[in-house]
């Protein structure tokens, strides 16, 4: 761990037993984002976000003043970072799966990250993520999916389901343009707090928002395609597997200024 990163479990420093846990038995769940000036955009989707993971997964809520609270100790006095908020129990194992509770929760908090880039190339694979709606700690796939596309010259992983529905990237939302309009895939997946973000601002920018079915031998059929999360309000997708698509930088630049326009929401 380095000297800019602090990782607290119930608001005090992780211990080896803590640590233990989270590196030997895959269940939890998380959120992650960006602090500026002291504020998080979209914090009240973050929290929601956490609370319906603890009732899901572990059978009760961690409370928002708590989480509120444990997010605090882990900023101290830093106006700007990268938080990222864990759900996990030392309770349940793969012998004591069954076990109900109160989550612990461990924040990890580091200095803000760059956005991913500045454009991408994806590469279509199939693949749908194990219990989509989810935030959840099993990220090996993603991490192989985007590992297996950057060997296959691409800069990152697409998914699309065994219909090619197109769902999601390995770490963020898609989105199209057709005209005026963002079109969001409709399939399973996570629904991202960036992609909530830009659909609650589209209307300030001129733009509005629908959800459909998107395949992945239809995508030159639109404008052009961006790429959201919580790092990186809007990137453009250039490349569909081996279609071309339009960079876009006014229509990318509106989408940016859709995430900007919700304010920062006091920790």
């Amino acid at each position: 761990m380095g000297p800019d990163r602090v990782i607290l479990v119930e608001g005090e420093a992780a211990t080896q037993a803590d640590l233990a846990c989270v590196s030997l038995v895959n269940y939890g769940a998380y959120t992650a984002f960006l602090v500026e000036g002291g504020g998080v955009r979209g914090l009240d989707l973050h929290l929601a976000r956490l609370e319906a993971s603890a009732r899901e997964l572990f059978g009760e809520s961690v409370g928002e003043t708590r989480l509120r609270a444990f997010m605090r100790a882990a900023l101290d006095d830093r106006q700007a970072a990268w938080l990222r908020v864990s759900l996990f129990s030392p309770e349940i194992g793969p012998r004591t799966p069954d076990w109900t509770g109160r989550p612990k929760v461990m924040i990890a908090a580091s200095p803000p990250p760059p956005p991913l880039a500045d454009s991408v190339r994806v590469q279509v694979q199939t693949h749908v993520r194990d219990a989509a709606h989810l935030k959840h700690a099993a990220t090996f796939p993603l991490l192989r999916a985007r590992r297996l596309a950057r060997e296959a010259g691409f800069d990152d992983a697409l998914f699309a389901d065994a219909d090619g529905r197109i769902s999601e990237g390995s770490l963020w939302n898609i989105g199209f343009l057709r005209g005026e309009t963002v079109v969001w895939p409709r399939a399973p997946m996570l629904a991202g707090v960036a992609q909530a973000l830009i659909d609650r601002g589209l209307a300030s920018v001129g733009l509005d928002a629908v959800r459909e079915p998107v395949r992945r031998e239809e995508v030159d059929r639109f404008d052009a395609a961006f790429l959201c999360n919580s790092a990186t309000p809007a990137c453009a997708v250039t490349g569909i597997g081996s279609t071309s698509l339009p960079e876009s930088p006014a229509m990318i630049e509106r989408l940016r200024q859709a995430w900007r326009s919700n304010p920062r929401q006091s920790i």
